[in-house]
């Protein structure tokens, strides 16, 4: 015979399923988890309440004080790829991280996917052929996700010079130079589809010669 639990043991009892569930699912927990697991929609708004929840979005929530913003970012967009000061950072080139995320992402993805909350990313909406040329494969906290390889992005760098902060801007070409592991052959070959091989040339190469 089963136990009938108090009312407080029970909302002890469904914030642990929560949390086993935002686990399984990458760092989220979505309405249709909580159908799953007969908790009431008014319980949810219980938690947030209490700061025990935060709200992503409509349907969507998380546990903060354990779910770090990169696996948010991974679980909410697989389909991305960093871009711009976020795959700077991920490859050491800014010692801070951006409090923006910048993603891109297929030019004909749901512009309500970007209405959140928590954490804050901005959309590089990208031609397919174009978003898909370049990445390479990482795990962030624990989570796989897109990035540009580095020479696909300096190349991208430079081509949106005018939307970067300066100093970031200077910090990304001078750590690009000073790395070891850069290809040149690659870095051109991107720099010709890119549309940015003068730019290549007058602000990298003269820092090679």
């Amino acid at each position: 015979m089963d136990i009938p639990m108090y009312r407080e043991e029970k909302k002890e009892y469904q914030f642990e399923l929560i949390q086993n569930r935002i686990r399984e699912n990458g760092g989220l927990f979505r309405t249709a988890d909580a159908n799953e697991l007969e908790i009431d929609y008014r319980r949810l708004q219980t938690f947030v309440k209490e700061g025990r929840l935060r709200k992503i979005k409509s349907g969507y929530y998380t546990d903060d004080k354990t779910v770090s913003e990169e696996r948010l970012v991974a679980a909410l967009f697989p389909d991305g790829v960093l871009t711009m000061e976020s795959a700077l950072y991920e490859y050491g080139y800014l010692k801070e991280r951006p409090k923006v995320w910048r993603i891109a992402i297929d030019k004909n993805t749901s512009k309500g996917r970007f209405n959140l909350e928590y954490p804050w990313v901005t959309p590089y909406y990208t031609e397919e052929n174009t978003l898909k040329d370049g990445i390479e494969e990482i795990e962030l906290a624990g989570n796989k996700m897109y990035i540009y390889s580095k020479e696909r992005l300096i190349c991208d760098v430079l081509k949106y010079q005018d939307k970067m902060d300066r100093k970031d801007f200077r910090r990304a070409i001078f750590s690009f130079v000073d790395d070891e592991s850069k290809d040149m052959g690659l870095l051109m070959e991107y720099a010709e589809k890119r549309k940015v091989r003068r730019k290549v040339h007058d602000m990298i190469g003269i820092w090679l010669d």
